[in-house]
């Protein structure tokens, strides 16, 4: 039997995660879970945010997945170690903001992060902050209204969104709200810290050009789930 490699969202967002791990691993199954009724999960608690991601992967694992990607910064930082404690044969792929790189990469020694707060307040980011930040500013956004600008743009009955929708002046609008502080304030690497928000990136990169390059870790998350399956033999 052919063991499909689960990933699951609070909504659309982590299909980019999901398409970047197609190109890569082309030959794998896959099952994808959209946990709509309960988007977004950024601004609930770390305890909900667990017994919901906790569901998505008893879901999963009924579907026989060897592998899950926790394709959500959201229920990365809040739920990943229960999951990995939890089912501990299970290999767990998690999702944090690209930090580091961003970090490394800064000539003005000011990175700009765009994630929810639910991300912000999680260990991983926290470590990865102190550990590779420590001589840039980071200039923390919470951007929830980007989550909802997604879901809104979701085409019914599919995995994927209408460009059309979030190509408008009103959704530009609101990316500028979020996007002009920081580089006002010198940011020159603009991190996108929630699985929903690579689907506004046209938007944001031309709101971004010229003065900041939009760094988003959807392929690194992908080329890590593929080291794995290849390491564990699966």
């Amino acid at each position: 039997m052919t063991r499909p490699v689960g990933f699951f969202d609070s909504g659309i967002g982590g299909t980019c995660i999901l398409e970047a791990f197609r190109r890569l691993c082309p030959d794998e199954e896959t099952i994808y879970i959209a946990d709509t009724a309960h988007c977004p999960y950024g601004n609930r608690s770390p305890d909900e945010i667990i017994r919901l991601s906790e569901a998505c992967v008893r879901r999963l694992l009924r579907r026989h997945c060897k592998m899950i990607v926790v394709a959500c910064n959201t229920a990365t930082a809040a739920a990943i170690d229960t999951l990995r404690a939890r089912h501990p044969r299970i290999p767990f792929i998690g999702i944090e903001p690209a930090l580091k790189p961003a970090a490394l990469r800064s000539r003005t020694g000011v990175v700009g992060v765009l994630a929810t707060a639910g991300t912000f307040n999680g260990r991983l980011y926290n470590e990865t902050k102190a550990r590779f930040a420590r001589n840039v500013t980071v200039l923390a956004t919470v951007a929830d209204e980007f989550v909802t600008i997604v879901e809104r743009a979701v085409i019914p009955g599919r995995l994927a969104v209408d460009p059309a929708r979030l190509n408008t002046p009103a959704v530009e609008r609101v990316v500028r709200t979020k996007i002009e502080p920081l580089l006002r304030a010198g940011a020159d690497r603009i991190v996108l810290g929630c699985t929903h928000f690579p689907h506004l990136r046209p938007v944001i990169e031309s709101v971004c050009a010229g003065h900041a390059e939009v760094i988003d870790p959807a392929e690194a998350v992908a080329r890590q789930a593929r080291r794995v399956l290849q390491a564990k033999g699966l």
